[in-house]
């Protein structure tokens, strides 16, 4: 708990105080932080921030109790509330959340994973790495915040987004510190570093795997050049920076990465400090050596996808900053399966193999596409259903749309939080797109039609066929219009689906 004249102190040492207004006296405890009107309390700080903030909000806020306000300008709602002015929204969001819920550098260890793709797969893997480590020590559970779940030692939860808000993740933190957590894993979104909401965070570790083009949108970034500096940003709050030397600009994200006290590289390149070759399957795995100064090992992966084989590379050149023993680094990467990720499901005759995966920007689907054809490859056919946002991420339509129709045989294309898009309107481009391969396609509005469809399809087709579920993972809720529609994830449609259609 925290006083208002204490929060201002705060403000004051960043240099983003304007001034207060209104007369709540300074020595007044907050009990809360809100920036969602519908939830307020009396107590909180209410955080007026967002290009869709309305003054309204504050006076719906006003009315639930809150007496004071953060804003970039004044706001009058009663004569008696008060008011912190800062500079920079973004910036006094997080030092107050900092400074609220008493963060320390180090309580937990914070590793920090930001690239295109493969963010919750290394995140997984790593936390498995060091809950095995911890296990063996008498340690305890290791915290993870995800795009997929969030476990801060005093609770585990499906996650609403990949980096929550300042407020959120300070308390997260400050849980796993009270809990006695010694590591948290999370993964950190070039939106999460674009406006702010991990600034002051030290991360111990920090992962950067690999950049393309993606989420360019006037929503989100107004090109790639935003895009990228956004994602190099988490070296300036890094201490050991991991980097990927076999990612596309390579040499500008090391060129960055010197911001960081020490570089470690991993990937298959010579020069890597943590190097991965051997790649091979053994027994239905995929297997690989890594040598690196410290040893050099055989892995294997439970996880399809060769590349999987980087993600995990890059877990354990975390690991290695921690200490972690390769024993429990094989562990790890023998045992943990990501859902939503590489999910697999087959008819029971093995005729249809169904790949559910969270794949929804060109890398992922080039990625996943090439370990289609090369660890599947006694299935003949390739079935694809995907659909894209509304409202953001516009340039990955084409992009999807062409890699869809020239690695598959047939393509459904259907809803994936079209927010207040037509879906039809989004599945009618995404199939001029299709159609520029000569790939026949269909568009099903209905994702759950769709997943019907595309196992039916596979079954007419009469060769073994590949059905690959794309762009949702374990999402269960769709942005149609400006409400979340509760469903079900693409996995428990895709077993529903094969049991009609054994």
């Amino acid at each position: 708990m925290k006083t208002i004249g204490e929060l201002e102190e705060v403000l004051k040492k960043e240099g983003i105080l304007k001034g207060y207004t209104g007369s709540v006296p300074a020595g007044k405890p907050l009990t809360g932080l809100s920036w969602d009107s519908r939830k307020a309390k009396r107590g909180d700080l209410f955080i007026c921030k967002g290009a869709a903030f309305r003054d309204s909000y504050l006076q719906e806020a006003a009315d639930r109790g809150c007496d004071l306000y953060i804003a970039q300008h004044p706001i009058f709602v009663t004569k008696d509330m008060g008011g912190l002015i800062v500079t920079d929204i973004r910036k006094g969001m997080a030092a107050i959340s900092g400074a609220f819920f008493d963060y320390r550098p180090g309580s937990p260890r914070l590793t920090g994973i930001t690239g295109t793709k493969g963010k919750t797969t290394t995140a997984w893997y790593l936390k498995a790495m060091l809950d095995f480590w911890q296990e063996e020590s008498g340690g305890k559970e290791t915290g993870l915040l995800s795009t997929v779940m969030n476990y801060d030692g005093s609770k585990r939860e499906e996650a609403v987004m990949t980096t929550p808000e300042a407020p959120v993740l300070h308390q997260h933190i400050a849980n796993a510190a009270r809990e006695g957590l010694s590591y948290l894993t999370m993964e950190v979104s070039s939106q999460a570093l674009k406006y702010k909401r991990v600034r002051g965070l030290q991360f111990d570790a920090g992962i950067f795997l690999n950049i393309s083009e993606d989420h360019i949108s006037p929503q989100e970034h107004q090109d790639f050049e935003d895009y990228f500096n956004s994602k190099l940003a988490i070296f300036r709050q890094t201490k050991t920076a991991c980097v990927n030397l076999d990612s596309d600009f390579a040499e500008r994200i090391l060129k960055a990465a010197r911001k960081s006290d020490k570089i470690i590289t991993f990937g298959r390149h010579p020069r890597a400090d943590i190097r991965y070759s051997q790649v091979k399957t053994e027994g239905g795995r995929l297997a690989f050596t890594v040598e690196c100064r410290q040893f050099t090992e055989h892995f294997s992966l439970a996880m399809p996808g060769k590349f999987n084989i980087e993600n995990a590379v890059a877990a354990i050149a975390a690991a290695t900053v921690y200490g972690v023993p390769v024993s429990c680094m094989k562990k790890a990467l023998e045992s943990t399966k990501v859902p939503g990720r590489m999910e697999t499901f087959f008819s029971s005759d093995k005729q249809l193999c169904c790949i559910v995966d969270f794949a929804h920007n060109r890398l992922s689907f080039e990625k996943l596409y090439d370990a289609a054809y090369q660890e599947y490859r006694s299935y003949k056919k390739i079935i694809t259903v995907f659909g894209c946002p509304g409202g953001k991420a516009l340039n990955r339509r084409r992009e999807l749309g062409i890699l869809a129709g020239l690695f598959s045989d047939y393509v459904f294309l259907t809803s994936d939080d079209p927010g207040t898009e037509a879906v039809e309107q989004i599945c009618d481009e995404l199939k001029s797109y299709v159609e520029m391969t000569d790939c026949p396609c269909g568009c099903v509005p209905d994702r759950e039609t769709a997943i019907r469809l595309a196992v039916q399809k596979g079954r007419e087709f009469g060769e073994r066929t590949l059905i690959l579920f794309l762009g949702r993972g374990t999402e269960r809720c769709q942005r149609i219009g400006n409400r979340l529609i509760p469903g079900r994830t693409d996995s428990e449609m895709v077993q529903e689906a094969l049991e009609r259609q054994p």
